[in-house]
């Protein structure tokens, strides 16, 4: 992670396709593609790798949550389960489309926290929305259990977990509905896109019309199609989608030099008594995207955080001061600070989430994510290791000394 790491001839070969139609956008046109269909091609190739009957790819990740509750029916009023732990989108998607995002306890696998959930579930309670940070996902079977128990929607965050999987199936393919983001710096990229993936077929063609202006897609002509209900302009446009076909082609060998970089660094800092590793449940396997490290405290966290940084390690995160995933910092959810009117519903289901979430506080505030770069060498990984071994060793020698 990320996939712009490697860029190559692939792309470049599939987007001068494009460019050479000259036909930039996924619908019509069809008498200048040359059979060129790059956004279809790429749902083809997504759906199959993801072991799913159905794939539809959008603008965003942000827009793949969008399309995905949206197709499932979920609304005005209706409460989705979600994390402290995320990136802002989860919320923003939920608030889009009229429903309320309830904030919820993370564990040791700083995902849900299934007992949290089940405890957090109201008679408004539509969906239950893990989001698989940083590469690795919550307790699955439990969480289905949970919503097959309360008829409640699985829908999967997999935006930052792509090549992982479950019980051996993909992330993003054990719920009803699994999203991913296709952004700049994820595993794979469109430079900017995402996609949705599901075993429903109504959920499935509910996504391909919403994603277009709600446009039924039935015959050649494009201005004689009907509008069977509402939608909105997700579309991916063809030169993202054929960055796309190009990466996940290449997912197999992207998560390979995701493990063996992981491996290194894990290996080297699991000689530090003090540290410990984030859980990854039974049956699961990580994605390798990033290696996130518990340290005992709160306050040794900050300062190897602060000492990694003075030793040039570079792209590690310390998420619970991060304005862009924990929820301390989302003063604008909190404050239901919004350009529009929130509904009433809204504004009285957000007043939830303005509490304390202390169980979180405590994993998070002892946690440092190390993002796992692809195009390290080998030696640059191991070099690394040792400026990592030394950096948060020397915070722990400081610690026995005073």
């Amino acid at each position: 992670m990320p996939g712009f790491e490697l860029f190559g001839a692939e792309e470049k070969k599939e987007v001068q396709d494009v460019l050479d139609n000259g036909v930039l956008m996924r619908y019509g046109f069809d008498g200048n593609r040359n059979g060129h269909y790059k956004a279809l091609e790429l749902e083809k190739d997504f759906a199959s790798k993801m072991q799913t009957k159905h794939a539809q790819v959008v603008s965003s990740g942000t827009a793949a949550l969008t399309v995905a509750l949206a197709s499932a029916g979920i609304g005005a009023g209706d409460e989705v389960i979600m994390p402290t732990f995320t990136f802002v989108a989860s919320f923003e998607a939920i608030l889009s489309v009229g429903a309320v995002p309830v904030l919820c306890d993370i564990d040791d696998t700083l995902t849900l926290n299934p007992k949290a959930v089940e405890s957090t579930i109201t008679s408004k309670t539509k969906a239950v929305m893990p989001v698989h940070m940083c590469g690795s996902m919550a307790d699955l079977k439990a969480l289905k259990n949970i919503c097959e128990k309360h008829n409640l929607l699985l829908v999967e965050d997999a935006c930052q977990a792509i090549g992982g999987t479950y019980e051996g199936k993909p992330l993003g393919s054990y719920g009803d509905i699994g999203c991913f983001s296709f952004d700049y710096v994820k595993t794979i990229t469109c430079g900017e896109g995402g996609a949705l993936i599901t075993n429903s077929d109504s959920y499935a063609d509910n996504a391909h019309k919403y994603q277009d202006h709600g446009h039924d897609h039935i015959g050649s002509d494009r201005g004689a199609e009907t509008h069977p209900f509402l939608g909105y302009n997700y579309r991916l446009s063809e030169l993202n989608a054929a960055v796309g076909i190009a990466q996940l082609r290449k997912l197999d060998h992207t998560i390979k030099l995701q493990k063996r970089n992981y491996t290194i660094l894990r290996e080297a800092l699991q000689e530090i008594p003090e540290i410990s590793f984030r859980r990854v449940p039974e049956s699961g396997v990580e994605s390798y995207a990033f290696l996130n490290i518990f340290l005992p405290s709160a306050t040794t966290a900050k300062k190897g955080h602060t000492v990694l940084g003075a030793h040039q390690v570079d792209a590690c995160f310390y998420w619970f001061d991060n304005n862009w995933h924990y929820y301390k910092k989302w003063e604008h959810l909190l404050e239901q600070k919004s350009l529009g009117k929130l509904s009433i519903e809204q504004q009285d289901g957000l007043i939830k989430n303005r509490r304390s979430f202390p169980d979180s506080d405590i994993w998070m505030g002892r946690t440092i994510s190390c993002l796992i770069k692809v195009g390290w060498s080998e030696e640059q990984v191991k070099e690394r290791a040792s400026k990592m071994v030394e950096a948060l060793q020397s915070v722990f020698q400081k610690n026995t000394v005073s």
